[in-house]
């Protein structure tokens, strides 16, 4: 079956992000693992330039396009990781970027994303479209649109968070990746099946959050209502039209977790870790330490996607 991403795309990804991503470590707890009755490796994103994955896609793609595009100016849409992303990539391209982002998004990531020097835009989640404004802008200033997760560039460029975590760690039998609008786990799937086919691959989603779940269930891409998730990164509507054909041919489930057990999970990591990790980032560890994943895993990969997280849900974890 031919997918519109392949393995040495995100080979080729993985050549062109290395000057601007930093090869994050892979961590281990041993209570961890007694509590999830397996072997974890956590590939830790939330030590990313930006404080998470979303730059290995976003400078794929800006450094795919050419010199005179990227003159131009770039234009995203996103919660807050992606736009942070795209701030940076823009600033290491030397051109300027538009980010749109919801009124409601985490103050932190909005503060971040401006200290990049882009300009933000901000919109209602339930009243406006976040593509249709990025659409406008893009075509009012001539700026090209860098799309969260459903371009394959993008996909290449985040599917290089599994290349490294294989070549880190290349024992483990499964992998356990955060799905959102599903760039991350599809990418990370192509990459992980072109290196050890045998592996087994689960995507992890919010329970309120569940779309790409209903979607595999249904064999179509089934859209939801805005999902009211502590997850604030993972509140797609909708999984990709290039991620979901991706996901049904390489991901072999799709797990979900509650609003307590991501809640749980974050407090766990930070006590027993040492390390933050945002809502959105700990769904995959969540799926482990509450013994979501099927019988059978022995060593698993562990995709801690992001560690953009506010200060004030910190301290409401701490007490």
């Amino acid at each position: 079956m031919s997918l519109p991403v392949a393995f040495e795309d995100v080979q080729r990804a993985a050549d062109r992000v290395r000057p601007y991503v930093h090869r994050t470590p892979v961590l281990t707890s041993r209570s961890f693992d007694e509590q999830a009755g397996f072997r974890c490796f956590f590939k830790c994103e939330n030590f990313q330039r930006g404080g998470s994955f979303k730059l290995r896609g976003a400078s794929n793609f800006v450094f795919s396009l050419s010199p005179e595009e990227r003159a131009r100016g770039l234009v995203a849409y996103s919660s807050g990781n992606h736009a942070q992303a795209v701030a940076i990539a823009a600033r290491l391209a030397g051109t300027h970027a538009t980010l749109v982002m919801p009124a409601d998004a985490p103050r932190g990531k909005l503060e971040a994303t401006a200290a990049q020097g882009a300009k933000i835009v901000t919109y209602d989640r339930h009243r406006q479209s976040r593509e249709a404004i990025g659409r406008q802008i893009a075509q009012e200033t001539g700026a090209i649109l860098v799309p969260p997760y459903d371009h394959p560039w993008t996909i290449a460029g985040q599917g290089t968070v599994a290349l490294e975590l294989l070549e880190q760690v290349p024992e483990v039998d499964a992998l356990l990746v955060p799905v959102g609008g599903g760039g991350l786990i599809s990418g990370c799937a192509v990459a992980a099946r072109g290196l050890k086919p045998s592996i087994r691959v689960y995507g992890v989603e919010p329970e309120l959050a569940d779309d790409t779940r209903r979607s595999l269930r249904e064999r179509r891409r089934v859209e939801i209502p805005i999902p009211e998730t502590i997850a604030d990164g993972l509140r797609a509507t909708c999984p990709g039209e290039i991620t979901f054909p991706i996901i049904q041919a390489l991901v072999d489930d799709v797990l979900v977790v509650s609003e307590e057990e991501i809640r749980q999970t974050m407090r766990f990591l930070l006590t027993r870790l040492k390390i933050v990790v945002e809502p959105s980032g700990a769904v995959a560890a969540a799926a482990a330490l509450f013994r979501k994943v099927p019988a059978g895993v022995r060593t698993a990969g562990i995709v801690i996607s992001g560690g953009n997280v506010d200060l004030e849900l910190l301290g409401k974890l701490a007490t």
